[in-house]
Formats: C-alpha cells, structure tokens, sequence
C-alpha cells in the first residue's frame, strides 16, 4: 500500500496489531453461536411477537373498556391473574381508602324520573330479547292500579343520618308505580367521606333482561345482542353491571339454551324467567333449571341467606371471593338481591368490604344476595329519562362518581350486564 501524500509504503495492519473485542463480547458471541441458543432465541422472538399480536387484540377488542382495564383482563385471561392481584394490593397498600371526613357528592340520587306506558313498543321479550310492536293505542288494555311499595329510610351504616341519608327517592314510574327507587347512605362509621348507592326495582312493573358480553361470556348464539339496541330502548329504565368473568365466577352463564362455564351446585345464581322477573339463590337449592328460566348467571357464593349475613365474608381468600384483593379490602363492589316481596335490590359504590355490601343488601330487605363485580372499570347503574327521541332516552349514571360512561350499554359492552325495562 503507498501513501500518494508521502510517497512512502505503507504496512497494512498484521493481525496481531488489532486490539481484540473485550473479553465479554467474545463470550457473547461464543454463546450466541450455539445452536440451542439460537434455538432459544428463536423462541423468544416469537412469543415477544405472540404477545404483542394477541395484546393488540384486547386493546381494539370492541367496547369502551379502558386500556388498565383490558391489559388486567388480558393477562387474567393468559394465566397471569397472580400478577394482576399482587399489583392492585400494592396499590391499595399505597393508596388505601380515606379515613373520616365527609362525603364529597350530593346525599340525594339524581332526578331521572322516567315515565313510561303500558307494554311499551320496545318492550323485549326475556326470552329472546325481541320486541313487539302494538298494533295500536286503542289495543292496549289497562292495567288495573298497582299501590307503590312504600319503603322506610335507609338506616346509616355510618350512624347517625346526614341530611338526605337513606331517604328513598323516587327515579322512574311505570303505569303511576314507583318502579325504581333509590337512597344514598355512607358504607361505615369509618370510611365516611364516600357514599354508596341502594336501588330498589319493582318486579310487578318490570322486566329484566340478561345480557351477554362480546368479550365475556363472548360470541355465541344467545338471541340477546351484547347492547341495549335503539329498537328497545323506548321502555328502558335501568341497566345495571354483571358479575365476575365467567371463568373466574366459580359458576357458569346460561342464557336461551346456551352456556358458557358451568352452572355449578351451591353457586349464588341471578335466575331469570320468561315472565321477566328474577330470583337469587344457591344453584340446586333455592334456584334450579325448569322450562321458565331463560337465563342464569352464577357468581361466588351467597352473601345473604335466609335474611342472614353469611359468615364467610369474613373470608379474606381468593376461593371465596375470587381474584381479588380479597374479601376485607375496602374497594368498589357491587351485589343483588331479592327481598320477601320480590324486590330487586342493587348496591353499589367505593370504600365497601364484602361484609358491609352484605349488610347494606340485608338492610335494604334482602333475603337473598350475592355479589356481582367489584373494580371501578366495573361498575354500573344507569337510570334512563325519556326524551325527544324514544330510541334515545338519557342515560344518568346513579352515582355521579362511577367510572364507566353513562351510555356505556349503548354500544358493545365487553362484560355481561342486566338491562330493566317497562312491562
């Protein structure tokens, strides 16, 4: 080689005057050159990219579910549900409930008076979740007059009552019946800053429909579609969230002949019939299949038996009360029951440990109960007020708090929820 600037030679470099890699590089690439290691590397490739296919999915899954709430389900559903649950008791740990203190929201539920006449023409069948139309107003036979059930205050889990507490207010009438009712009370003497909602339905003017979710308990021939369609809406009144992912319900979904899961002896189970009323109890006991029943959604264990608190939700394990942070964490929860008088009763809100859900339901008159989901990503009610449009009546989240939308149900819902309508 000739340096032209210098007009000399010039050596090129002998192997032994180029400085070699550093000792680890070296080994590295002794390591990759392994056939077991390529192997393995191969692999990792491709599951890093299965990952990242099948967590694309959950995220563009139809639905509104936040992203938390679809990378929690996601890794639930993917065996990872350990990860999930030691993540939320961190944070939990980190930022527990507050402690006293006085509540933040209005003691009264919202004005969503909703009235609404006989055999409305989007009344769906519980069956199969058509709807029938009149053939004309002058067709319609009334009814005859039905007294309002009348219900006392609410006593206060947290003592003495705030101005408000636990009175009774009344949000939508069917046919001049106080068909839903709802109080606000705080859930204890110690977390008093927050306030739980309690919603009374009448089942001599309503009907409730068990709705599937796209997601879970997904696709399947159910004759009900995972919304609320505009088609039905016109005898809407409320709508609230479903249980635990089936898979982790220790039970199973029934709904028109199809199930997912498996309907489960000693399970709590949501039972509904083709009259559209429902009933609670443990599956094999209180609540079995006969031809009447349309639908089933099992969830946990009971929480109220026989008028009683059951003593198992003191139970801070996941076999009872599923993966969670378990049964003493003062969360988000939501729960149903039936009272002696055939009551739908609902209870929802923040700050709740399973034994104050439980005895919430058992105050407001259930003698059977059983909790739905808990999580804020969760939980739902929705009363409906009629407007212009009858397809469209406006939605009015219950409590003002609630994560979810208030026209959540309107589009594809990712989770099973029960909407209520006008007989």
């Amino acid at each position: 080689m000739v340096d032209i600037a210098r007009g000399h030679h010039i050596r090129p470099p002998a192997a032994e005057d180029i400085p070699a890699p550093p000792r680890g590089r070296r080994r590295l690439r002794r390591l990759v050159r392994r056939r077991s290691v390529r192997v393995l590397l191969v692999l990792v490739a491709l599951l890093t990219c299965w990952v990242a296919w099948s967590l694309s999915q959950a995220l563009t899954a139809p639905g509104d579910d936040s992203v938390p709430a679809r990378v929690a389900g996601w890794a639930r559903d993917h065996q990872l549900g350990f990860v999930v649950t030691a993540l939320e008791t961190v944070q939990y740990d980190i930022n527990p409930p507050a402690v006293g203190g006085t509540p933040t929201i209005a003691m009264e539920p919202p004005p969503a008076t909703l009235l609404t006449q006989p055999q409305a023409s989007g009344a769906p069948s519980s069956a199969t979740g058509s709807t029938s139309t009149p053939t004309g107003a002058s067709q319609k036979t009334q009814k005859p007059a039905l007294p309002s059930i009348v219900l006392p205050p609410l006593a206060s889990p947290a003592g003495p009552s705030l101005p408000g507490e636990g009175t009774w207010r009344v949000l939508g009438r069917v046919d001049g019946v106080d068909a839903l009712q709802a109080a606000f009370v705080r859930p204890d003497a110690q977390h008093t800053s927050y306030v739980v909602a309690v919603a009374s339905m009448d089942p001599r003017v309503l009907r409730f429909q068990l709705h599937p979710g796209h997601t879970d308990p997904g696709p399947g021939d159910w004759g009900v579609p995972p919304t609320i369609p505009p088609e039905t809406r016109d005898s809407l009144v409320a709508a609230f969230n479903g249980g635990f992912k089936v898979a982790e319900s220790g039970g199973g979904f029934y709904l028109n002949g199809v199930t997912r899961g498996k309907l489960t002896d000693g399970a709590a189970s949501m039972v509904f019939y083709k009259d559209g009323h429902v009933a609670v109890g443990a599956w094999g006991r209180e609540v079995s299949m006969t031809p009447d029943v349309v639908g089933v959604r099992q969830n946990l264990r009971l929480m109220v038996d026989q008028s009683t608190v059951s003593p198992a939700v003191d139970l801070n394990t996941e076999s009872v009360w599923g993966a969670s942070i378990g049964g003493k964490a003062f969360v988000w929860r939501s729960g149903v029951g039936v009272a002696a008088d055939g009551r739908v009763i609902f209870v929802y809100g923040p700050a709740l440990s399973v034994r104050s859900l439980a005895t919430l339901l058992q105050r407001a008159g259930a003698v059977q109960a059983m909790e739905l989901d808990i999580n804020p990503a969760w939980m739902t009610f929705m009363s409906y007020a009629k407007s212009a449009d009858p397809a469209n009546p406006t939605p009015v989240k219950l409590l003002p708090n609630q994560e979810e939308e208030a026209t959540r149900y309107y589009g594809i819902s990712s989770r099973d929820f029960i909407a209520v309508h006008a007989k």
